[in-house]
Formats: C-alpha cells, structure tokens, sequence
C-alpha cells in the first residue's frame, strides 16, 4: 500500500485519493492507526455515573472498535474508565448501569474494587505465581471538560492540549449547567464514508451553495477557520439580526458579533456552540459506505431555541447529508483523481487530509 502525501502548503496540495475512500483495507487500518490512538467523547458524567460507586458499562465505537470498557466512580467521587473484560476467561465484568460498591464476575465469581485492583478469585489457592500483576483491570486515560468525558485507549496526544485551546472562547460558559436534552438529540444514517462528512463539516465554503437558510444568519464574507495541532475551530460571525454570544471583556471576540462557535477534534468530533447551548455530533464508522452520526443536545438557554444559528439543525444536516452522499457516489468513478484545496476556503479539509496522511502512513 502506497503511503499518502499532503503537501503542507495549501496553495500546492491535493486532496486525499479516491482510493482512500473507496478501499475497505484502508478502512479496517483506520480502526488501528487513527481511532485507537485518539480520543472519544463518550458522555457527560451527570448522566453515566451521577453517584458515588456506580459504574456503566459501554462500548467504544460499536460496530467499529467495539471495546467493552467500563466507567466508575468510586467512593471518593473519583470517574475512571477501565476494561470490561474479566482478566480471568475474559467474560463481561458488568453488563448492567448502577450502584456498586465492588466489581463481580459472574461467571467465575473473581472479584476487583472499583479502582480495577484484583482483590479475590475463588478456588485459586493451588495456584502458583498467582495472582499476576496483570489479573487486575486494565485502566485506560480519561479528560473531563466541565463534566463532559472524553477516552482514549493508547492516546498519540494530551487531550488537555484540546480542553485548553477550547476553554480560550469558550471557558466563560457555564457548561456545569447545560442540560442533556434527549429530546432534541438524533442520530442519523448516511450513506458516505466517514471522512467525508467529516470533509463537509471542516469549510464553511458550500453554505451560500447548500444552506441557504443558515447563509442569511451567517457571515459569509467573515467565516473564519483556526488550525490547531489536533483540532480546529470555525467561527460564524453575523452582521446584525440575529442571536449573538454575549462575551465578556478580555475575550478574543469581545466586541464581534458571534453567532456560533465550531468546533472540530480529530478524527471526529463536533462541538459546536451557540447562545442557546451545545450540539455535540459525534461521526461513527458503520461500514466503508455507511455511516451513523449523533447529535447530542445539551440546551442552557431554551428562549433561544430556534434562533439564529443554531435553528434548524435538522434540516440543515439533511441538506449536507444530500450532498456528501452525492459526493461518496462521484468518487467512485474511475476518472476522478484528486481535487484541490482552496486555500482561503478549505483550510479545515487541508489540515484533516493531512493528519489522516500522517497517522495512516505511520
């Protein structure tokens, strides 16, 4: 398999091939090389472990990575994330959310603390050299932003590196009291590849084409795009008529019309933020042409609904999965090469291309 090469200059890159999207071993390697070595949001602490010395089972990316781990909080309040499977004959060690003061296999009847530490297995006292170091349960990196947690199973970053840059706009929000709203949350089956809808969601250039609602709300001439080593941020600025964020002194907008921030972390997360609250979109790998995508609403301002913005999501994730379907059909053709990047417009899939080159390649 031939590496793949983004050129870092914008102004002379091509897009990714075709044939990184069309190829189902490529597909299987991104399980290895991107996802396993990234980060996953994988809910708020209020509603997976609200108490002390609960636990909740879960997988990570189901139908893809498809790891049972599990979250804990113990007596001390502490939330850490460990494996699910019993280090014993490898069954579930929990397969039920709830309160626990100890971890107990089912199947054989081992027992761990809520911390993963081994603390007893019936009819094993024949045994020699036991037990071993590794009988406990394997404990896996955890970041909370504001609640909000975040896994990695062997982390190539320091997702603090992320809270951080995040926290620069948005850390005046009161993010303690944004609340889940099931309700307005969906999922979504779109039959693309994964990236390309991450390919979509990076440039604001196909809203005056695409979104003709979301273009009267937004800023067109003024979208702007950051770069960061593993994530990006695009801003939508209004001209007027519109819900703003009201932002305080000393911030880097202070004094801009903010209708929304857009946030991207790699491979494929989405926060984006708007006077009303937070819709996180979360891109899950179902097959090389399928694709399941959430929308998890957390609302802090419901008079603010259905303004500005961040009105309308639904119809304007219809309209982008219209296109991004439409776009995993053209790909496959046998003529089509590469395409180009604008380098005023498309920074967020240059830099996308380019992290997908590097972890593939390595």
């Amino acid at each position: 398999m031939d590496d793949f090469f983004i050129d870092p200059d914008i102004t002379k890159a091509e897009t990714l091939p075709p044939r990184f999207y069309r190829s189902q071993e490529i597909f299987e390697k991104l399980e290895e090389t991107v996802f396993l070595k990234t980060w996953q949001w994988i809910g708020d602490s209020a509603s997976t472990v609200p108490l002390t010395e609960t636990v909740h089972p879960f997988v990570m990316l189901p139908d893809f990575l498809n790891e049972p781990l599990l979250l804990v909080r113990d007596k001390a309040s502490e939330v850490k994330c460990l494996s699910n499977v019993c280090t014993h004959r490898g069954n579930l060690v929990a397969t039920n959310p709830g309160k626990a003061k100890g971890l107990r296999c089912m199947y054989h009847g081992r027992q761990f603390d809520l911390a993963g530490n081994f603390k007893h297995m019936p009819e094993f006292s024949q045994a020699k050299n036991f037990p071993r170091p590794c009988e406990g349960l394997r404990e896996f990196s955890i970041k909370d932003l504001c609640g909000h947690l975040f896994v990695s199973l062997d982390p190539s970053f320091d997702f603090s590196e992320v809270i951080d840059k995040m926290n620069e706009r948005i850390g005046h929000l009161p993010l303690e009291l944004f609340k889940r709203n099931d309700l307005l949350s969906k999922e979504y089956i779109v039959n693309c590849h994964w990236a390309l809808y991450c390919d979509n969601y990076l440039e604001g250039f196909h809203i005056p084409f695409v979104h003709e609602d979301l273009n009267r709300v937004l800023d067109y001439g003024n979208y702007k795009t950051e770069v960061y080593p593993h994530m990006n941020l695009q801003i939508g600025y209004t001209d007027g008529g519109t819900e703003i964020f009201d932002l305080p002194e000393g911030h880097p907008d202070h004094g801009k019309e903010v209708a929304a921030y857009y946030y991207w972390v790699f491979p494929n997360m989405m926060f984006n933020f708007y006077p009303w609250g937070l819709s996180i979109n979360i891109v899950k790998p179902l097959s090389l042409n399928k694709t399941k995508v959430s929308f998890i609403t957390y609302v802090y301002d419901e008079t603010k609904l259905n303004l500005g913005a961040g009105s309308l999501l639904d119809k304007v994730e219809r309209e982008d999965e219209f296109v991004v379907e439409s776009v995993h059909k053209g790909i496959q053709s046998r003529f089509y090469t590469s395409g180009r990047f604008s380098p005023s417009r498309e920074q967020g899939v240059h830099h996308f291309h380019g992290l997908l080159a590097k972890y593939v390649n390595d």
